[in-house]
């Protein structure tokens, strides 16, 4: 909800209103834990992170009051017919994300619940232009300037893990096999988004844990035998291997409409296999082995900016000051 806060000078906030049921006041209280947190370590809001303002007890319904954004990133694709973010635009978005989460990450706090409805536009102005070929409007953001949101599902190191963590298109292989998460789940995440802005559409389109793992497998290669040992969910392989028929109607599904990952590049230049060289890093099946954000940072995705590219380079060039 869109507000005005006289105590702010008259200034827009966004409210979030929590009904007063406990599940979600107890939801409530640990969103506004982290938040605090988040507030104590970075009062000058350089993390990227959303700002809450203040929060309050209304009859019984939790308000938090945090600052006033625009469009999330997956509602902007969405209102875009899918039309991917140029490559310029995911360098961009993919910087602040891995900063942001980084800063969590460092603080002993993990997201959980990654995906681009959560990333949200600090402006989502746009250019329109007519593509003639395909008889449309085409937008796009003036600004790639983004912040990470929702909070509620956030977990510090000490507290309790639950088994099941993330939307499923984002969730990680660990998860998946419950063999324990912790803060490479949601690096995991961030490589999936980036596929996503990169496309246009989701990289695991799936709502079943064996056609998910078939999925990865197809793009990523076979799960690791370790792994495979290691995971209570034996129903899901036989003899070591994945337990899955390529000749059903879902095995034609998964052959059909996934293929390695190296092969969904849109152009061959250098910018673009650096880009699907940062996502294998982040989309590494073993935790243990998968890029770390502070790692990611220093990637020569973000490293090695194309000339034509600088505007961008420049105006995160504050941003990575804070990174170091």
């Amino acid at each position: 909800m869109r507000c005005i806060d006289h105590r702010r000078g008259g200034a827009h906030v966004a409210l979030k209103i929590i009904k007063n049921v406990e599940k979600y006041r107890e939801a409530a209280r640990l969103e506004i834990n982290v938040l605090e947190k988040i507030n104590e370590k970075d009062p000058e809001n350089k993390n990227l992170c959303v700002q809450m303002y203040d929060w309050f007890d209304y009859h019984g319904h939790m308000c938090i009051s945090f600052e006033l954004l625009a469009l999330s990133t997956f509602d902007f694709l969405k209102e875009n017919n899918y039309l991917p973010y140029s490559i310029s635009h995911v360098r961009h978005m993919a910087y602040q994300i891995c900063l942001a989460v980084k800063f969590l990450h460092e603080n002993k706090v993990t997201h959980t619940d990654l995906k681009p409805e959560n990333i949200l536009f600090v402006d989502s102005d746009f250019t329109m232009t007519y593509n003639v070929e395909k008889k449309r409007e085409e937008r796009t953001v003036k600004s790639a300037e983004v912040r990470v949101v929702d909070f509620g599902s956030a977990t510090f190191d000490h507290e309790h893990h639950s088994t099941i963590v993330s939307t499923r298109h984002y969730r990680a292989p660990e998860v998946i096999l419950e063999l324990g998460w912790s803060q490479p789940c949601d690096v995991w995440s961030t490589g999936c988004i980036l596929f996503e802005y990169y496309l246009g559409f989701t990289l695991f389109q799936t709502h079943d844990n064996r056609e998910h793992l078939a999925m990865m497998e197809r793009i990523l290669g076979p799960v690791p035998s370790r792994m495979i040992r290691k995971t209570r969910k034996q129903k899901y392989f036989y003899r070591g291997r994945l337990d899955w028929d390529e000749n059903s109607s879902a095995g034609r599904y998964v052959r059909e409409n996934c293929k390695p990952l190296r092969r969904y590049l849109l152009s061959e230049a250098e910018e673009h296999h650096h880009f699907f060289d940062l996502m294998e890093g982040m989309l590494e099946y073993e935790p243990s082995k998968r890029l770390t954000l502070a790692a990611a940072l220093r990637h020569q995705f973000f490293t090695s900016v194309p000339s034509s590219d600088q505007t961008t380079a420049k105006s995160w060039e504050g941003s990575r000051d804070i990174s170091r």
